[in-house]
């Protein structure tokens, strides 16, 4: 949480860090402006002090928003200062230099935030080189703000809610447009009697998202049959809806510059094979089991642990046995959920990972079992908080039910 900026710096032994870079795509940076609507800039904060954001003089009115204390960027003259240098690389490192003496930042310094890998390491490597007073310092893994965004304050977890609530309208209603279609050889038809596709109903899922001001800028998975049992396949545009196949619907928006949902439901339109309803108890089995061990304290990995063992003792293979399986359960029970559509806490079962869930973590269990060549995939998704005293609930107000009716 925000709170623990402090602490965390303390640990980290740094005195101060600086957050850059276009808001798009910049979880961090997003954070830290309390979701002010500017397209970039800079945060500085240093240990013990409120960040200070240094924004374009053309933001200024949605820079307060961030209710950080602001700095206009002009006050430095970039413009005056890349002229006389000719060279941006080294204007930059000017540019930082005002703005390090300027706020009175020294000593160990972090820096995070969005930048092309390359461009970042040059402008580091000449800030270090020309300001002696400060060492730049850089983080691999559990970063400092990874850190602390992980765990969200109740702010936060409202506005998950939120989105929630309205990916829950949107899944409900792509079902009930569904429904409104007839039905003509196993196959769902549009009013002119052509079958309706799996593109038309993503198209018609954009226009709910949209109505409701939700983005989705990775896409969602609308994926019937077989490609249903690859798990990240997003479905073919041009595949027929057609009854008793399996539909993995995967539907992870936001709220612009916000906090993302993400929720999966499978569903069979008319009947289930009867394979598929075994399957289909198996997963929704494993998701009850795996929320029953999450609580704090317990090593995030031991999630992944149960899913795993759940699944091996019914026969499933796995990637606990077999990385490069390709059916069965193959991937991570979940991830954690805020800012970014996968953050921290992370379940990879390896000894490195030391993670244990703590209160504030908001996270997802998605266990799913994948048979493309038998033409058929199961996952079910919901979203899981620990809250401050320690009680888990599950934010996803939506019952599963496997078959759907026409």
């Amino acid at each position: 949480m925000k709170r623990d900026l402090d602490a965390l710096m303390e640990v980290r032994g740094l005195d101060a860090f600086v957050v850059s870079g276009r808001t798009y795509g910049n979880p961090s940076l997003v954070y830290l402006l309390n979701g002010a609507a500017v397209t970039q800039g800079i945060v500085v904060k240093k240990r013990g002090e409120v960040p200070v954001f240094i924004h374009s003089p053309i933001e200024r009115d949605e820079a307060a928003a961030s209710g950080l204390p602001l700095v206009n960027m002009a006050r430095y003259r970039f413009t005056e200062i890349l002229r006389e240098t000719g060279d941006r690389l080294k204007a930059t490192v000017e540019l930082y230099r005002r703005i390090f003496a300027d706020l009175d930042v020294r000593g160990e310094v972090g820096f995070y935030g969005m930048a092309d890998q390359g461009q970042a390491y040059l402008f580091l490597s000449a800030l270090a080189e020309a300001l002696p007073e400060i060492r730049v310092r850089g983080e691999y893994d559990e970063a400092l703000l990874d850190v602390a965004r992980a765990t969200k304050d109740a702010d936060e977890v409202a506005r998950i809610r939120e989105v929630a609530r309205l990916t829950c309208e949107v899944v409900e209603e792509t079902i009930a447009f569904l429904r409104r279609h007839r039905v003509k050889d196993e196959t769902l038809v549009t009013d002119d009697g052509a079958p309706l596709t799996v593109g038309q109903v993503k198209d018609y899922v954009y226009q709910l998202m949209a109505r409701r001001r939700l983005e989705s800028p990775e896409g969602f998975i609308f994926a019937i049959g077989r490609d249903a049992g690859v798990p990240h396949s997003q479905g073919c545009p041009d595949d027929p809806i057609r009854l008793g196949q399996t539909i993995v619907y995967d539907i992870f928006p936001r709220r612009a510059g916000g906090y993302y949902f993400d929720l999966t439901r499978t569903f069979c339109l008319g009947y289930a094979p009867p394979e598929v309803e075994r399957v289909y108890r198996d997963v929704a089995g494993c998701l009850d089991a795996v929320v029953a061990e999450a609580r704090v304290g317990v090593e995030a990995r031991r999630l992944q642990q149960v899913a795993c063992a759940f699944f091996a003792e019914r026969g499933y293979p796995t990637i606990a046995e077999n990385p490069e399986t390709e059916v069965g359960f193959n991937h991570l029970i979940g991830h954690g959920l805020g800012l970014a559509i996968h953050e921290e806490p992370v379940f990879t079962d390896v000894p490195s990972n030391t993670r244990t869930l703590q209160p504030g973590h908001v996270f997802t269990v998605e266990p799913g079992i994948y048979d493309p060549d038998r033409g058929y995939g199961v996952r079910l998704e919901d979203v899981v908080w620990i809250d401050e005293d320690g009680q888990v609930h599950n934010l996803t107000p939506l019952p599963k039910e496997l078959v759907v009716e026409i």
